[in-house]
């Protein structure tokens, strides 16, 4: 999503807030979105049918973003994005603290779970295959467990002979799958979950990364596990991806895994990309499995200036595993920066 700088303040008044934490002025910018989106769908799912239609829409959130810099050397930043669609409310929420050398710390009060920032690391032109689609995909919720009231601590990048960079982060939240309390409140007795990843990238353009969540058993609810495993290559205005997902449902549900590829050619002032993805819902003691679940998305988009048109066709074949249920999505967007 494009965003326009709306506001920037040296803020040596939020500086003085902050004195415990910095002698140095704060910078903070206020940034709105700037994009408009013409949506049709169609499909043939009965529970539905009120989505087969049209709409114009455009994006609400105000971003909010401060950063300071500590006698220490170290980094302070916040970050809030409002949605502001009739209602004001708080979307994503994080405080990052670089510590240079020793990597940095993030707290995650809505958002920003390092698990959850590689649930789907494919190329695309516009948006995520799965952006476009009425079902609910389990490859784009890996880490989503551990996204709300976690902290985070990234390693700092690793160079490693032969041109290879090495980075990890850890993810931990004490009531895993449950809403964010407020600072200085607690939360309901839920199993603590963990999550840890690590990304390999080599000067060639190739990157190799992955990661794995678990979140504890509680009397009342057997917990959770999930995986994930990507590459991609980049070379020129080419990239291509592939990425493998595995999720077991909590309360000994049904499992489910998948997979998906994309590849996206930037040229001049164009991308394009086109993307699939893969989902299969096993067999669960006397459940048999369900269909396997395909969402692609071709996309393609154009910048001029600071004007940026997109276009994305999205469909998705034996929607929720369910043969012969379809649905297609097509989106027009245009945004600006300025």
């Amino acid at each position: 999503m494009t965003m326009n700088n709306f506001k920037k303040i040296g803020l040596s008044a939020l500086a003085g807030s902050m004195a415990m934490v910095s002698a140095h002025a704060v910078d903070a910018t206020v940034t709105m979105e700037s994009q408009a989106v013409y949506s049709t769908a169609q499909g043939n799912e009965a529970a539905t049918e009120s989505s087969n239609g049209k709409g114009i829409g455009v994006d609400t959130d105000l971003h909010f973003d401060a950063s300071g810099e500590l006698d220490m050397g170290w980094t302070v930043s916040v970050s809030h994005v409002l949605d502001t669609n009739n209602a004001v409310a708080n979307s994503s929420t994080q405080m990052a603290v670089g510590m240079g050398s020793l990597g940095k710390v993030q707290f995650n009060h809505d958002g920003g779970a390092a698990s959850n920032g590689i649930d789907d690391v494919l190329p695309f032109a516009y948006e995520e295959p799965w952006d476009g689609t009425t079902t609910t995909n389990e490859g784009n919720i890996f880490g989503a467990a551990v996204n709300v009231g976690s902290v985070s601590y990234h390693t700092p990048s690793i160079e490693l002979p032969m041109g290879v960079t090495l980075s990890a982060a850890a993810d931990y939240d004490p009531n895993a799958n449950v809403a964010q309390v407020s600072a200085g409140t607690v939360g309901g007795d839920a199993g603590s979950g963990e999550a840890y990843v690590v990304k390999i990238a080599h000067e060639s353009g190739l990157t190799l990364g992955g990661g794995n969540m678990k979140v504890k058993n509680t009397a009342a609810r057997q917990g959770e596990s999930a995986a994930t495993g990507y590459a991609k290559y980049s070379n020129g205005g080419l990239t291509v991806g592939y990425q493998e997902f595995y999720y077991n449902a909590p309360s000994a549900g049904a499992d489910t895994d998948g997979s998906g590829y994309a590849l996206a050619y930037t040229a001049g002032d164009v991308t394009i990309s086109y993307s699939v993805m893969d989902e299969q819902t096993n067999a669960h003691g006397a459940t048999a499995a369900l269909e396997e679940e395909e969402l692609s998305a071709f996309q393609a988009a154009y910048t001029m200036g600071g004007m940026t048109l997109a276009a994305s066709m999205y469909e998705t074949d034996n929607v929720e595993g369910v043969a012969g249920v379809k649905y297609e999505e097509t989106e027009l967007s245009v945004s600006f920066a300025f």
